[in-house]
């Protein structure tokens, strides 16, 4: 073989290389679309009582001024906080997502759940806190996972569970204090949030496709919305909760 021919084979290889490393560039390979909204409540927002935390002195005394129910938290400009949004269609049939290691944490702190809604992934582990240092109690209330009910008394720092099976949203509350209460929602999927003060979510990682977005709000129901991404895509879906009836 002769020198120029080896060398046109190996400049044939390189540019097969080039293509090779164009054609499985990781930013084209990995490229996700992003949905994101702010949830807002409109109207005049009803007047809530503080919550009744008299019948457990230890838990009054942990604060020093009322502690409003947490069924509607708004921030500036009627934002929504304890909003949980999830792609509720779309997702390819059959697909499985890696499931987080990091665990999904609930605290008892002030004698209030906190997070007060939130969602996790099938598998993924639920640690469940006691920073109180008093006894309480972790009881969830879902119709397809078996039900967790743990006492958790002051020398009882931590606790941890599994859902097995996908649910929408269901409550826990605490048997000791009544006034306790959160929500859950557990997916087969990653592509879900909860909304803080700022009443904002994001769901990122989708690939191209349409999608139906779902808002729930524990008293006020649930909104869906149906949105088309593709490619690289930043789209924005807001929704607008409302008390019905309300004028």
């Amino acid at each position: 073989m002769s020198k120029e021919t080896s060398m046109r084979g190996i400049g044939n290889r390189r540019w097969l290389a080039a293509g090779l490393l164009v054609l499985t560039w990781p930013g084209m390979a990995m490229a996700a679309s992003t949905i994101t909204g702010t949830i807002t409540f409109t109207g005049k927002p009803p007047a809530l009582k503080p919550l009744a935390m008299d019948a457990d002195p230890a838990c009054a005394k942990k604060h020093t001024k009322p502690v409003l129910a947490e069924m509607l938290v708004l921030g500036n400009g009627q934002t929504m906080a304890n909003v949980i949004v999830w792609v509720s269609k779309g997702l390819p049939a059959g697909k499985k997502f890696p499931v987080p290691s990091t665990p999904v944490t609930l605290d008892q702190k002030g004698c209030v759940y906190m997070p007060h809604a939130m969602g996790i992934m099938v598998g993924q582990a639920y640690r469940i806190l006691n920073s109180d240092g008093i006894l309480h109690n972790v009881h969830t209330l879902p119709k397809i996972n078996p039900s967790f009910n743990r006492a958790m008394p002051a020398t009882s720092k931590e606790a941890s569970t599994t859902f097995a099976k996908p649910e929408p949203i269901f409550q826990i509350k605490c048997d000791v204090h009544p006034w306790m209460s959160a929500y859950i929602g557990v997916f087969e999927h990653p592509f879900f949030a909860a909304t803080g003060m700022d009443g904002k979510f994001t769901i990122a990682g989708l690939d191209a496709g349409t999608y139906e977005i779902t808002a729930w709000h524990e008293r006020l129901g649930t909104q869906t919305a149906s949105i088309t991404v593709s490619g690289s895509d930043t789209k924005a879906q807001d929704f607008k909760f409302a008390v019905p009836g309300a004028k």
